[in-house]
Protein backbone atom coordinates (compact mmCIF):
# COMPACT_ATOMS: atom_id res chain seq x y z
CA UNK A 1 0.00 0.00 0.00
CA UNK A 2 1.11 3.58 -0.59
CA UNK A 3 2.36 5.79 2.19
CA UNK A 4 1.30 9.39 2.49
CA UNK A 5 0.30 12.11 4.95
CA UNK A 6 3.79 12.24 6.44
CA UNK A 7 3.68 8.65 7.76
CA UNK A 8 6.56 6.39 6.82
CA UNK A 9 6.85 2.63 6.85
CA UNK A 10 9.26 1.80 9.73
CA UNK A 11 12.66 0.80 8.36
CA UNK A 12 11.15 -0.37 5.10
CA UNK A 13 9.18 -3.16 6.79
CA UNK A 14 6.11 -4.71 5.26
CA UNK A 15 3.02 -4.63 7.49
CA UNK A 16 1.92 -7.85 9.16
CA UNK A 17 -1.59 -7.02 8.02
CA UNK A 18 -3.75 -4.13 6.81
CA UNK A 19 -7.42 -3.43 7.52
CA UNK A 20 -9.99 -0.79 6.62
CA UNK A 21 -11.84 1.41 9.14
CA UNK A 22 -14.99 3.55 9.09
CA UNK A 23 -17.46 4.72 11.72
CA UNK A 24 -20.85 6.38 12.14
CA UNK A 25 -22.22 6.26 8.59
CA UNK A 26 -25.70 6.92 10.06
CA UNK A 27 -27.45 6.85 6.71
CA UNK A 28 -31.09 7.89 6.39
CA UNK A 29 -33.16 8.82 3.35
CA UNK A 30 -34.00 12.23 4.80
CA UNK A 31 -32.90 15.81 4.27
CA UNK A 32 -29.69 17.07 5.88
CA UNK A 33 -29.91 18.18 9.51
CA UNK A 34 -27.67 18.84 12.47
CA UNK A 35 -26.68 17.42 15.85
CA UNK A 36 -27.95 18.82 19.14
CA UNK A 37 -24.75 20.88 19.14
CA UNK A 38 -25.57 22.30 15.71
CA UNK A 39 -22.99 20.33 13.71
CA UNK A 40 -24.28 19.65 10.15
CA UNK A 41 -25.21 16.06 9.30
CA UNK A 42 -25.45 14.77 5.73
CA UNK A 43 -27.76 11.77 5.96
CA UNK A 44 -28.03 10.83 2.29
CA UNK A 45 -24.43 11.72 1.41
CA UNK A 46 -23.02 9.31 3.99
CA UNK A 47 -23.74 6.32 1.74
CA UNK A 48 -21.55 7.98 -0.91
CA UNK A 49 -18.73 8.16 1.64
CA UNK A 50 -19.13 4.43 2.26
CA UNK A 51 -19.22 3.67 -1.46
CA UNK A 52 -15.97 5.56 -2.04
CA UNK A 53 -14.45 3.77 0.97
CA UNK A 54 -15.35 0.34 -0.41
CA UNK A 55 -13.96 1.27 -3.84
CA UNK A 56 -10.68 2.39 -2.24
CA UNK A 57 -10.45 -0.70 -0.02
CA UNK A 58 -10.98 -2.97 -3.01
CA UNK A 59 -8.04 -1.24 -4.67
CA UNK A 60 -5.85 -1.44 -1.55
CA UNK A 61 -6.92 -5.00 -0.66
CA UNK A 62 -6.84 -4.89 3.16
CA UNK A 63 -7.40 -8.20 4.92
CA UNK A 64 -10.74 -7.08 6.43
CA UNK A 65 -12.76 -4.00 7.36
CA UNK A 66 -13.91 -2.80 10.80
CA UNK A 67 -17.14 -0.82 10.97
CA UNK A 68 -17.37 0.90 14.35
CA UNK A 69 -21.15 1.11 14.44
CA UNK A 70 -24.17 3.34 13.79
CA UNK A 71 -24.77 2.39 10.17
CA UNK A 72 -28.21 4.05 10.10
CA UNK A 73 -29.49 7.13 11.93
CA UNK A 74 -32.09 7.36 14.64
CA UNK A 75 -34.06 9.82 12.52
CA UNK A 76 -34.56 7.16 9.85
CA UNK A 77 -38.35 6.64 9.56
CA UNK A 78 -39.07 3.45 11.48
CA UNK A 79 -41.05 1.91 8.64
CA UNK A 80 -37.82 2.19 6.60
CA UNK A 81 -35.42 0.85 9.23
CA UNK A 82 -35.06 -2.65 7.80
CA UNK A 83 -34.71 -1.32 4.25
CA UNK A 84 -32.08 1.23 5.33
CA UNK A 85 -30.01 -1.30 7.30
CA UNK A 86 -30.08 -3.78 4.42
CA UNK A 87 -29.09 -1.02 1.98
CA UNK A 88 -25.98 -0.16 3.98
CA UNK A 89 -25.09 -3.80 4.65
CA UNK A 90 -25.33 -4.40 0.89
CA UNK A 91 -22.87 -1.54 0.32
CA UNK A 92 -20.43 -3.02 2.86
CA UNK A 93 -20.83 -6.41 1.18
CA UNK A 94 -19.35 -4.96 -2.03
CA UNK A 95 -16.00 -5.08 -0.23
CA UNK A 96 -14.05 -8.11 -1.44
CA UNK A 97 -13.44 -9.50 2.03
CA UNK A 98 -14.83 -9.79 5.53
CA UNK A 99 -16.49 -6.87 7.31
CA UNK A 100 -16.74 -6.97 11.11
CA UNK A 101 -19.55 -4.78 12.46
CA UNK A 102 -20.08 -3.24 15.88
CA UNK A 103 -23.49 -2.09 17.07
CA UNK A 104 -24.15 1.50 18.11
CA UNK A 105 -27.04 3.32 19.69
CA UNK A 106 -28.46 4.47 16.34
CA UNK A 107 -28.52 0.88 15.09
CA UNK A 108 -30.56 -0.07 18.16
CA UNK A 109 -32.97 2.86 17.73
CA UNK A 110 -33.93 1.26 14.43
CA UNK A 111 -33.94 -2.48 15.11
CA UNK A 112 -33.89 -4.72 18.19
CA UNK A 113 -30.88 -6.96 18.71
CA UNK A 114 -32.73 -10.08 17.61
CA UNK A 115 -33.15 -8.57 14.13
CA UNK A 116 -29.98 -6.51 13.94
CA UNK A 117 -27.29 -9.03 14.87
CA UNK A 118 -28.17 -11.58 12.14
CA UNK A 119 -28.27 -8.81 9.50
CA UNK A 120 -24.78 -7.68 10.56
CA UNK A 121 -23.60 -11.29 10.85
CA UNK A 122 -22.22 -10.60 14.31
CA UNK A 123 -20.95 -13.89 15.80
CA UNK A 124 -22.27 -13.23 19.31
CA UNK A 125 -24.33 -15.47 21.58
CA UNK A 126 -27.69 -15.05 23.36
CA UNK A 127 -28.14 -11.63 21.79
CA UNK A 128 -24.72 -10.36 22.87
CA UNK A 129 -22.42 -8.73 20.33
CA UNK A 130 -18.92 -9.24 21.71
CA UNK A 131 -16.37 -11.53 20.07
CA UNK A 132 -12.71 -11.79 19.14
CA UNK A 133 -10.66 -12.97 16.18
CA UNK A 134 -7.02 -13.41 15.25
CA UNK A 135 -6.28 -12.65 11.57
CA UNK A 136 -2.55 -13.30 12.00
CA UNK A 137 -0.55 -15.08 14.73
CA UNK A 138 0.82 -11.73 15.94
CA UNK A 139 -2.52 -9.91 16.42
CA UNK A 140 -5.87 -10.39 18.13
CA UNK A 141 -8.87 -8.09 17.78
CA UNK A 142 -11.36 -7.85 20.63
CA UNK A 143 -14.81 -6.47 19.73
CA UNK A 144 -16.76 -5.19 22.73
CA UNK A 145 -20.53 -4.86 23.02
CA UNK A 146 -20.90 -1.29 24.29
CA UNK A 147 -24.67 -1.66 24.78
CA UNK A 148 -24.56 -4.88 26.78
CA UNK A 149 -26.12 -2.97 29.69
CA UNK A 150 -28.49 -0.63 27.90
CA UNK A 151 -32.00 0.79 27.92
CA UNK A 152 -32.19 0.33 24.14
CA UNK A 153 -32.08 -2.82 22.04
CA UNK A 154 -33.10 -5.42 24.62
CA UNK A 155 -36.75 -6.30 25.41
CA UNK A 156 -38.26 -3.97 28.03
CA UNK A 157 -38.28 -6.69 30.70
CA UNK A 158 -34.77 -7.99 29.95
CA UNK A 159 -32.43 -7.96 32.99
CA UNK A 160 -29.91 -5.81 31.10
CA UNK A 161 -32.60 -3.22 30.34
CA UNK A 162 -33.62 -3.12 33.99
CA UNK A 163 -29.97 -2.78 35.10
CA UNK A 164 -29.51 0.13 32.68
CA UNK A 165 -32.66 1.91 33.85
CA UNK A 166 -31.43 1.58 37.44
CA UNK A 167 -28.09 3.17 36.49
CA UNK A 168 -29.84 6.05 34.75
CA UNK A 169 -32.22 6.58 37.66
CA UNK A 170 -29.32 6.73 40.11
CA UNK A 171 -26.90 8.78 38.00
CA UNK A 172 -29.08 11.07 35.88
CA UNK A 173 -31.63 13.30 37.65
CA UNK A 174 -32.93 14.79 34.39
CA UNK A 175 -36.32 13.59 33.14
CA UNK A 176 -34.75 13.47 29.65
CA UNK A 177 -32.19 10.72 30.16
CA UNK A 178 -30.35 11.79 27.00
CA UNK A 179 -29.73 15.29 28.35
CA UNK A 180 -26.40 16.05 30.08
CA UNK A 181 -27.82 19.31 31.46
CA UNK A 182 -26.52 19.88 34.99
CA UNK A 183 -24.23 16.84 34.87
CA UNK A 184 -20.62 17.73 35.65
CA UNK A 185 -17.36 16.12 34.55
CA UNK A 186 -17.31 12.36 34.13
CA UNK A 187 -20.93 12.16 35.34
CA UNK A 188 -21.91 13.44 31.88
CA UNK A 189 -21.42 9.95 30.45
CA UNK A 190 -24.49 8.51 32.21
CA UNK A 191 -26.91 9.15 29.36
CA UNK A 192 -29.35 6.80 27.64
CA UNK A 193 -27.51 7.00 24.29
CA UNK A 194 -24.49 5.41 25.98
CA UNK A 195 -24.29 2.02 27.65
CA UNK A 196 -22.12 -0.31 29.65
CA UNK A 197 -20.31 -3.65 29.63
CA UNK A 198 -21.76 -6.36 31.87
CA UNK A 199 -19.99 -8.61 34.36
CA UNK A 200 -20.03 -11.64 32.07
CA UNK A 201 -18.41 -9.63 29.26
CA UNK A 202 -15.75 -8.28 31.63
CA UNK A 203 -14.89 -11.84 32.68
CA UNK A 204 -14.74 -12.89 29.04
CA UNK A 205 -12.44 -9.95 28.25
CA UNK A 206 -10.10 -10.95 31.07
CA UNK A 207 -9.97 -14.52 29.76
CA UNK A 208 -9.27 -13.42 26.17
CA UNK A 209 -6.44 -11.14 27.30
CA UNK A 210 -4.93 -13.95 29.38
CA UNK A 211 -4.87 -16.17 26.30
CA UNK A 212 -3.44 -13.40 24.10
CA UNK A 213 -0.67 -12.84 26.64
CA UNK A 214 0.25 -16.54 26.54
CA UNK A 215 0.42 -16.35 22.73
CA UNK A 216 2.47 -13.12 22.82
CA UNK A 217 -0.12 -11.34 20.67
CA UNK A 218 -0.69 -7.62 20.25
CA UNK A 219 -4.33 -6.85 21.06
CA UNK A 220 -6.52 -4.13 19.53
CA UNK A 221 -9.71 -3.48 21.52
CA UNK A 222 -12.60 -2.11 19.44
CA UNK A 223 -15.76 -0.58 20.88
CA UNK A 224 -18.38 1.81 19.52
CA UNK A 225 -18.09 3.91 22.69
CA UNK A 226 -14.74 5.52 23.60
CA UNK A 227 -12.79 4.17 26.58
CA UNK A 228 -10.62 7.13 27.59
CA UNK A 229 -11.65 10.67 28.63
CA UNK A 230 -8.55 12.07 26.96
CA UNK A 231 -9.73 10.96 23.53
CA UNK A 232 -13.42 11.79 23.77
CA UNK A 233 -16.13 14.15 24.92
CA UNK A 234 -17.09 13.12 28.44
CA UNK A 235 -20.72 12.72 27.36
CA UNK A 236 -19.69 10.03 24.81
CA UNK A 237 -17.85 7.61 27.12
CA UNK A 238 -18.80 4.04 27.96
CA UNK A 239 -20.58 4.09 31.34
CA UNK A 240 -18.05 1.76 32.98
CA UNK A 241 -15.03 2.56 30.83
CA UNK A 242 -13.00 2.58 34.05
CA UNK A 243 -13.86 -1.06 34.82
CA UNK A 244 -13.02 -2.10 31.27
CA UNK A 245 -9.69 -0.26 31.41
CA UNK A 246 -8.92 -1.83 34.80
CA UNK A 247 -9.09 -5.23 33.09
CA UNK A 248 -7.10 -4.02 30.07
CA UNK A 249 -4.38 -2.49 32.23
CA UNK A 250 -3.70 -5.83 33.93
CA UNK A 251 -2.07 -6.95 30.70
CA UNK A 252 0.64 -5.44 28.51
CA UNK A 253 -0.74 -7.12 25.39
CA UNK A 254 -3.36 -4.40 24.68
CA UNK A 255 -1.71 -1.75 22.52
CA UNK A 256 -4.61 0.26 21.09
CA UNK A 257 -8.28 0.90 21.90
CA UNK A 258 -10.37 2.19 19.00
CA UNK A 259 -13.89 3.60 18.92
CA UNK A 260 -16.46 5.81 17.24
CA UNK A 261 -19.60 7.59 18.55
CA UNK A 262 -17.90 10.92 19.30
CA UNK A 263 -18.13 12.28 15.77
CA UNK A 264 -15.33 14.84 15.92
CA UNK A 265 -12.80 12.07 16.65
CA UNK A 266 -9.91 12.14 19.09
CA UNK A 267 -6.75 10.47 20.30
CA UNK A 268 -4.75 10.02 23.49
CA UNK A 269 -2.19 7.79 25.19
CA UNK A 270 -3.22 6.76 28.70
CA UNK A 271 -1.05 6.35 31.82
CA UNK A 272 -0.26 2.73 30.90
CA UNK A 273 0.88 3.59 27.37
CA UNK A 274 -2.28 2.33 25.65
CA UNK A 275 -3.23 4.37 22.59
CA UNK A 276 -6.85 5.48 22.19
CA UNK A 277 -8.15 6.53 18.77
CA UNK A 278 -11.74 7.65 18.23
CA UNK A 279 -12.62 7.81 14.53
CA UNK A 280 -14.16 10.81 12.80
CA UNK A 281 -17.72 10.19 11.58
CA UNK A 282 -18.65 9.55 7.96
CA UNK A 283 -22.02 11.24 8.63
CA UNK A 284 -20.54 14.70 9.08
CA UNK A 285 -18.67 14.83 5.76
CA UNK A 286 -19.95 17.64 3.51
CA UNK A 287 -20.66 16.44 -0.04
CA UNK A 288 -17.45 15.60 -1.87
CA UNK A 289 -15.48 14.89 1.31
CA UNK A 290 -14.79 11.62 3.11
CA UNK A 291 -13.91 10.00 6.42
CA UNK A 292 -12.49 6.51 6.25
CA UNK A 293 -9.08 4.92 6.20
CA UNK A 294 -6.89 1.88 6.34
CA UNK A 295 -4.46 0.78 9.02
CA UNK A 296 -1.16 -0.99 8.51
CA UNK A 297 -0.17 -3.11 11.51
CA UNK A 298 3.48 -3.76 12.30
CA UNK A 299 5.02 -5.58 15.26
CA UNK A 300 5.60 -2.29 17.08
CA UNK A 301 2.98 0.17 15.82
CA UNK A 302 -0.20 0.90 13.89
CA UNK A 303 -0.26 3.43 11.07
CA UNK A 304 -3.70 4.88 10.26
CA UNK A 305 -3.89 6.43 6.83
CA UNK A 306 -6.97 8.61 6.87
CA UNK A 307 -8.92 10.23 4.06
CA UNK A 308 -10.05 13.88 4.36
CA UNK A 309 -11.73 14.28 7.77
CA UNK A 310 -10.17 11.13 9.21
CA UNK A 311 -6.78 12.19 10.54
CA UNK A 312 -3.77 10.01 9.81
CA UNK A 313 -2.21 8.74 13.03
CA UNK A 314 0.93 6.86 14.06
CA UNK A 315 0.53 4.74 17.18
CA UNK A 316 3.90 3.43 18.40
CA UNK A 317 3.63 0.81 21.13
CA UNK A 318 5.34 1.60 24.41
CA UNK A 319 6.38 -2.00 25.11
Amino acid sequence: MGYANGLLCPLGKQPLLSFGVISDVQYADIDDGSSFLGVPRYYRHSVSVLQRAVKKWNQEKPKFVLNFGDIVDGYCPKDQSMIAVKKIVDEFDKFNGTVYHMIGNHCLYNLPRKDLLPLLRIPGHDGHAYFDFSPTPEYRFVILDAYDISAIGWPEDHPNTLKALKVLQEKTPNSDKNSPSGLVGLARRFLMFNGGVGKEQLEWLDHVLQEATKLNQNVIVCCHLPLDPGASSLAALLWNYDEVMDVIHRYSCVKVCMGGHDHKGGQSVDSHGVHHRVLEAALECPPGTDSFGHIDAFDDRLLLFGTDRMKSTEMVFRH
